[in-house]
């Protein structure tokens, strides 16, 4: 069973990476480096995410062991609101991880642009709350 004090530390990890993946993206002069390094900062920002929610359902007595998984768990606690969006943001970081194209990559990063920090942002808040609930 997963410990307050473990989940704290995984949220302050996708708290960090969060915050690395907005300040890329607020950069105004795109070009392939920003591109690129806006996407491998979504992965990892993924990655601390879905690891988060892992050990907040080990913590409920439930037990995601995959991202699809843990945003449907997510989902049924009430810390996502738009499920289909996290499955969405679950299909780039696919992308991005298995295959890299050209064209792949200008759209995760208007995606991320677009929808993608809005609804990190949005589950942080949620995530934030929650942690100060337990």
């Amino acid at each position: 069973m997963a410990h307050r004090q473990e989940i704290e530390n995984q949220f302050r990890k996708f708290e960090s990476a969060l915050k690395r993946l907005e300040e890329v993206l607020l950069i105004e002069n795109y070009n392939d480096i920003i591109r690129d390094s806006a996407i491998k900062r979504f992965e990892f920002t993924f990655e601390m995410l879905w690891k988060l929610i892992k050990r907040i359902s080990y913590f409920e007595g439930k037990f995601c062991n995959s991202p699809r998984q843990c945003f449907k768990f997510a989902f049924s606690i009430g810390l996502i609101e738009d499920e289909n969006l996290f499955l969405e943001i679950l299909e780039y970081r696919n992308l991005t991880v298995h295959t890299y194209y050209e064209l792949n990559a200008k759209q995760v990063y208007e995606f991320l642009k677009e929808k993608g920090l809005i609804a990190f942002k949005s589950i942080y808040e949620k995530l934030k709350a929650y942690i100060d609930s337990i």
